[in-house]
């Protein structure tokens, strides 16, 4: 079973950048296609970015597409959230989440693990 650990969440003013972390172990890391979620209060977790188990192709939702981007360290065991020109509708918690195989994945329910998330919250 592969665990995952979230990091790099925080405060961020408008226009800011951020990068988030999520660190697995207890598992063959490249044996997972990775994806990102997150969830701000009262609505349900969505889709942000997923990647393949090599890194060669990755998908993003429409409303970060162009300013987030996926990415992943295999001999780090580690998936990476890139954030840019954050706007305060992208405050939320943010997960990461692993799915056995190959491939990239839209839905929460495709996923086999999650993160416990990191809060990033967008304001002045």
């Amino acid at each position: 079973q592969v665990q995952l650990v979230e990091s790099g969440g925080g405060l961020v003013q408008p226009g800011g950048s951020s990068r988030l972390s999520c660190a697995a172990s207890r598992g063959i890391f490249s044996m997972y296609a990775m994806g990102w979620f997150r969830q701000a209060p009262g609505l349900e977790r969505e889709f942000v970015a997923a990647i393949t188990r090599s890194g060669g192709l990755s998908y993003s939702a429409d409303s970060v597409k162009g300013r987030f981007t996926i990415s992943r360290d295999n001999a780090k065991n580690t998936v990476y959230l890139q954030m840019n020109s954050l706007k305060p509708e992208d405050t939320a918690v943010y997960y990461c989440a692993a799915k056995y195989g190959d491939g990239w994945y839209r839905r929460t329910y495709e996923y086999d693990y999650w993160g416990r998330g990191t809060q990033v919250t967008v304001s002045v």
